[in-house]
């Protein structure tokens, strides 16, 4: 019965299901893990490197953490070539919000923009869904810093950690008995979003080329202009030294 429903995204099934959308979600299952977790200084986003090749020439920028806006920045997980059509949407939206107003677009009108670009391609003939889901991070005066998530439904919804990709429910069940009420500093966060990796990762040994790891703050010399948020991906070596502690913590951990 299913099968007569597959091919349209514009057809419910007697279920009350839309398969093309179902699969585009399953997709995203399959892609590299990644992490979200809002600290009280920032905000961490974790994600799995997956190397096919050891020919390939090295990317010159992230193919997993993109900057929408001085105040924003996405984590991809699924097909890389649907999310660069989504991030070039975001970056015009936050570009022409800033022309005509002079301040920056609150996070959630940005993460609301894209959703429904993305709930359209769910909606028309003709049309697939696309195949990515995303972790929106960002900062602003009213709210401070906050996170999204949004699947290729055009659903979105605020956390305060959380994970996307292979093995996303392993990750969350670690995240619900190690993310306290209170929220951790971003050092405190960096570490549990690679403890998140190394239980996601289907057991391969963690090391920092298979990790990349981002921070968001503020700059110190302005903390509340939100146009001074620093972007930083940690580099090999900064990365390295952030496993290790996980690591000297998971043996003193086990020799108590």
């Amino acid at each position: 019965m299913a099968r007569r429903y597959d091919s349209s995204t514009t057809t419910f099934s007697p279920e009350g299901r839309l398969h093309q959308v179902e699969y585009a979600i399953e997709a995203i299952n399959n892609a590299g893990t990644c992490v979200g977790i809002l600290a009280k200084d920032g905000i961490v986003m974790a994600s799995e490197r997956r190397i096919t090749s050891g020919l390939l020439a090295p990317s010159k920028t992230s193919e997993k953490t993109y900057q929408l806006a001085n105040h924003a920045c996405a984590n991809v997980a699924g097909l890389t070539a649907d999310a660069n059509i989504l991030i070039d949407q975001a970056r015009l939206k936050a570009g022409r919000f800033f022309y005509t107003y002079q301040e920056p677009i609150p996070l959630e009108m940005l993460v609301e923009h894209v959703c429904n670009y993305k709930q359209a391609y769910t909606q028309y003939g003709g049309l697939r869904p696309f195949g990515v889901a995303f972790l929106f991070g960002g900062y602003d005066d009213h709210y401070g810093f906050q996170l999204y998530q949004s699947d290729p439904s055009g659903n979105y919804s605020g956390w305060r950690a959380t994970v996307i990709g292979a093995n996303n429910q392993a990750g969350k069940s670690l995240l619900k008995t190690e993310y306290s009420d209170e929220m951790p500093t971003v050092e405190e966060a960096l570490r549990l979003a690679v403890k998140v990796l190394n239980k996601t990762m289907d057991g391969t040994a963690a090391s920092a080329e298979k990790m990349e790891l981002f921070t968001m703050t503020l700059n110190d010399d302005d903390a509340e202009d939100a146009e001074t948020c620093q972007h930083h991906i940690l580099t090999q070596a900064e990365a390295q030294v952030v496993i290790d502690q996980v690591e000297s913590e998971s043996v003193s951990a086990g020799d108590s």
